[in-house]
């Protein structure tokens, strides 16, 4: 899958895309993210890429020329893939937006390569123009405001990265992880056995795998209902999930 990052700060990327898991990834062929500096798409001798807003207040705005400029250069005049404007004022990223944004690069029947387009705000913001007849999404990763859309951007990449196959050590890791299933993860456990006095949970030592899957079930369950119990209103729960939650309610201390 292809990314492409439209930023003021392409340096930031770097350091983060060239660690780990991500830096495997596109060694092998499986991610690729291509950085592209707005400030080279400007006409003028010093770069201008902000300008005072309309109207007055504070802080600046991000022209829109430089940005329509670099998209259509790269894209194309009519961008056949999304362009996602990271933006305090954007819908709220997922595990689902996760998924919807990865779809591509997860369909056999996909004819090319699958691409993604991120632009990274700063300042104030962008132009209303960008918005209204540039991007085709526009995302938040949460109810905050940081200095641009740099750091929302890696979340992103991170996040759909980690869903296409091959990118993880483990195939089935992704489907595992917390908010996948709707729940939050179960808890992990490694050696030693025992540590300063705090021993792992016996089932896990059991080998028996029908009681071990039974219990992280229960744990994910336990996990979800103590921290985000919002997350139980739209889980997919079975009867034998909604029997272990209505025995945490009616039993305290059950989860010991």
């Amino acid at each position: 899958m292809r990314f492409d990052v439209f930023t003021l700060f392409p340096e930031v990327f770097t350091p983060y895309l060239e660690t780990s898991i991500l830096q495997r990834a596109q060694a092998r062929g499986l991610v690729a993210v291509h950085l592209h500096n707005i400030r080279d798409w400007t006409t003028d001798r010093h770069h201008v890429t902000d300008d005072e807003p309309y109207g007055g207040g504070g802080g600046m705005v991000m022209k829109p020329e430089p940005i329509f400029t670099a998209v259509e250069s790269v894209l194309g005049a009519s961008p056949a893939c999304p362009l996602v404007l990271l933006t305090p004022q954007g819908r709220p990223f997922t595990q689902a937006v996760a998924y919807e944004l990865a779809a591509p690069a997860l369909d056999p029947n996909l004819q090319g390569e699958a691409r993604l387009a991120l632009l990274c705000g700063r300042y104030e913001g962008v132009d209303e123009r960008v918005r209204q007849h540039l991007a085709t999404d526009q995302i938040s990763i949460g109810d905050y405001v940081l200095s641009g859309g740099e750091l929302p951007a890696l979340v992103v990449i991170d996040a759909v990265a980690r869903l296409i196959p091959g990118v993880l050590g483990d195939p089935d890791g992704a489907w595992d992880d917390s908010h996948a299933s709707g729940l939050l993860e179960y808890p992990h456990y490694t050696r030693p056995p025992e540590f300063r006095g705090w021993r792992v949970p016996d089932v896990l030592l059991s080998g028996d795998h029908a009681r071990i899957a039974r219990w992280r079930r229960e744990q994910a369950l336990l996990r979800t209902w103590k921290l985000r119990p919002d997350l139980l209103e739209r889980a997919e729960l079975s009867a034998e999930d909604k029997k272990y939650l209505a025995r945490l309610k009616e039993e305290p201390g059950i989860e010991e």
